[in-house]
């Protein structure tokens, strides 16, 4: 279902990084897009199989299944780079990233979207390593030099940090295998007295003040609503539904349709199994994410 749900455009409703998370928590094994592996549509694969890349994989006593993602996760890859990734490598592996992009044909715009995915790790090891390697090849060898490899010595470079990497995940795929952006932020967020989603939903009362904040996935404004704007906050432990009436909403606007990052000051509501937060404050924290690019689906 995850993989098929990954492989249609448009997904629906659901943005891919929340998808791949809601399956996580369900006991699924989502693993990296790597062109040792993977093909262009995410496929399924068995959960003992040894995945090119271990530190990715969530680990689960009894997994029930896995998904490998697809090339086609990849921003501004090309379908038939990856036809000719997959037709070479059903000739033999791939002994170098210089040796994937001769015998794919691939050129520097194809090598620039691997490498900044991380679909190169099953040759190089690291994201760094990754793009060195594929900006150190020659993408357009004369006839005579088109058998010839290069052999350099290898570059040690510094770790990138995490934030730095999920980042770049997000920018590269619209998700990330790695620890949720405001897992990385927390310590602040606490500081400040907000509350996790998983917090909210299990120690908050009914009518309690309080505070919440998360990635925007969603706004919707139904035309049955009266004004009334519904807002889906996402952390590292869940989502949050927020509820915006008119007069908020007008109030701050700027805020409530800007902000990649959001902090709601409010009442929590929780009666029958249903549970919001009705809003009385909005405060744009898109800075704490730094160059983290995300994007919400707004009334649609």
């Amino acid at each position: 279902m995850l993989a098929a749900l990954l492989n249609s455009q448009p997904m629906g409703f659901y943005a891919p990084a929340q998808l791949v998370r809601d399956a996580r928590e369900h006991g699924v094994v989502v693993r990296p897009a790597d062109v040792t592996i993977s093909q262009w549509d995410s496929t399924l694969e068995e959960p003992a199989q040894a995945a090119a890349s271990p530190r990715w994989d969530t680990t689960y006593a009894h997994p029930l299944r896995a998904v490998r993602l697809g090339l086609s996760r990849i921003h501004g890859l090309r379908e038939e780079a990856t036809q000719r990734i997959v037709a070479a490598r059903a000739e033999g592996l791939f002994a170098s990233v210089e040796d994937l992009a001769m015998r794919a044909q691939l050129d520097a715009h194809d090598l620039k979207c691997l490498s900044g995915a991380d679909a190169l790790l099953g040759l190089t090891g690291r994201r760094p390593d990754a793009v060195w390697a594929a900006k150190g090849v020659d993408t357009r060898p004369t006839k005579m030099l088109r058998e010839a490899r290069t052999y350099e010595e290898p570059i040690a470079f510094a770790a990138s940090g995490e934030g730095s990497e999920i980042a770049d995940d997000y920018d590269t795929l619209g998700l990330s295998l790695r620890r949720h952006p405001l897992a990385l932020i927390r310590p602040t967020l606490a500081e400040w007295g907000i509350m996790t989603s998983e917090e909210l939903r299990s120690r908050a009362s009914d009518r309690q003040k309080v505070r919440a904040s998360g990635i925007v996935t969603h706004r919707q404004r139904p035309g049955t609503a009266n004004g009334v704007i519904f807002v889906t906050l996402e952390d590292e432990t869940g989502t949050v539904n927020i509820i915006v009436w008119p007069q908020v909403a007008e109030a701050q606007r700027s805020v409530l349709l800007g902000a990649k990052l959001l902090s709601v000051e409010g009442t929590w509501q929780s009666e029958k199994g249903v549970q919001s937060l009705v809003t009385m404050k909005l405060v744009d924290h898109t800075a704490l994410l730094g160059k983290l690019r995300t994007g919400s689906r707004d009334f649609r």
